[in-house]
């Protein structure tokens, strides 16, 4: 049982990385067809090119419950599971309080909550796709505490 948390928070924390890795190379790389309008906003859907980008994690999720439930592999439902919750901070963090497509958190004000926008604000602040900075959601780099 143990084992089984330890795997679900070791993925929740890989994804970190994995957000970072995906968003920095492979958005800003050779999928930034799909990312550019999440930096400049070229149409009037409240849906954007950028979202297609969670299929990919739902699938390998997914995936990993499956491989669980059919007794292929013993951890799929703990990196499901971690992948899922990764998933679903990213979307409050990044969808929800950072950029208000629902109009919720709107007066979290914290220490961390300020960096987090801040390292946000700083990594849109490129349009384009080359010279980007803070590719991370959670990992907030230090200098975004400073008042």
């Amino acid at each position: 049982m143990w084992i089984h948390i330890l795997v679900f928070l070791t993925t929740f924390c890989f994804m970190e990385f994995m957000a970072w890795f995906s968003h920095k190379y492979i958005m800003h790389g050779f999928l930034w067809s799909l990312h550019a309008d999440h930096h400049k906003k070229d149409h009037d859907s409240w849906f954007e090119r950028n979202d297609a980008f969670f299929i990919f994690y739902a699938i390998v999720s997914i995936g990993c419950f499956l491989l669980w439930k059919y007794d292929i592999f013993i951890y799929g439902l703990a990196i499901g599971l971690g992948i899922l919750a990764y998933g679903i901070a990213y979307f409050l963090v990044h969808d929800i309080f950072i950029h208000q497509r629902f109009k919720l958190f709107r007066n979290a004000n914290n220490r961390y909550a300020k960096a987090v926008r801040r390292a946000h604000k700083m990594h849109h602040k490129h349009i384009g796709k080359e010279h980007g900075e803070c590719f991370g959601m959670l990992i907030v780099p230090l200098k975004y505490f400073k008042n």
